[in-house]
């Protein structure tokens, strides 16, 4: 690789592609959204980001009809249908639809946390999470739904809450019949029935469903709050906390 990045050894073909890449590090984000004002590294970025402004979803699911900005999502998508997952994690046999997801859940078994929040601390698998993460501090909730302006901060989070207005809830429990508007969220639920708790907090024993419910609980026992609030400095063992807390200081109501 001809062309390495000075600042972390990472090599690439293209002089374009390092200049790209070294906005990474730099936090340069020369490409601005005229709708909501968010920065984006590179062009293609602003543009599927776009999509979110304009509702345009060119790819659509055969099965289902659902519309995704990205034939890379839909792809990702019809494993839903089909049930298929090629990427399968060595340590765990556990399989996934992408390749990202099997990444990202590795660092389960390195406890590998490279992205790091300059504002608490807290790490993260993936730089998508810690940008996620990150609004937390500055409140920025980028994607607003059409119907009730509820700002959220991601937009799978959008998609999912407009299901409270259309009411569609495709994914459906088979022991109690309540419906879902994601697979994951089905998944989570069906653990009521069959009682797996496979998160196990090694101090105390107590089992979770999720494994962001044991992160969360292992504060507990660290005394751990990484959620600061930037008026009053005072700590919060979870974001949802420090938000709601938030509205003392700007007096906005629920």
């Amino acid at each position: 690789m001809p062309f390495t990045c000075s600042d972390c050894g990472k090599g690439f073909p293209h002089s374009s592609q390092l200049k790209v890449h070294r906005r990474v590090h730099t936090g340069e984000r020369p490409f601005t959204c005229p709708d909501c004002g968010k920065r984006f590294t590179q062009s293609s970025h602003l543009q599927r980001h776009q999509q979110v402004h304009t509702g345009e979803r060119p790819f659509t699911c055969s099965v289902c009809g659902k519309g995704f900005t990205q034939l890379c999502n839909l792809h990702a998508h019809q494993s839903v249908h089909t049930g298929e997952r090629p990427f399968t994690c060595s340590d765990c046999e556990k399989g996934f639809s992408r390749s990202s997801h099997l990444l990202a859940h590795q660092s389960v078994h390195t406890e590998e946390k490279p992205f790091i929040c300059s504002d608490c601390g807290k790490g993260f698998t993936r730089s998508s999470h810690l940008k996620v993460h990150q609004q937390v501090h500055t409140g920025e909730r980028p994607f607003t739904c059409s119907e009730c302006e509820k700002g959220f901060s991601r937009s799978s989070d959008l998609l999912a809450h407009q299901s409270v207005h259309t009411g569609e809830m495709p994914f459906i429990c088979s022991d109690c019949g309540k419906g879902f508007p994601r697979s994951f969220q089905l998944k989570l639920h069906q653990r009521i029935h069959t009682g797996e708790r496979p998160f196990t907090c090694s101090e105390c024993g107590k089992g979770f469903t999720q494994s962001s419910t044991l992160v969360v609980h292992y504060r507990v026992h660290t005394g751990e709050r990484p959620f600061t609030c930037s008026k009053c400095g005072k700590g919060f063992t979870h974001s949802s906390n420090l938000v709601a807390h938030y509205r003392v200081h700007t007096g906005e109501k629920v």
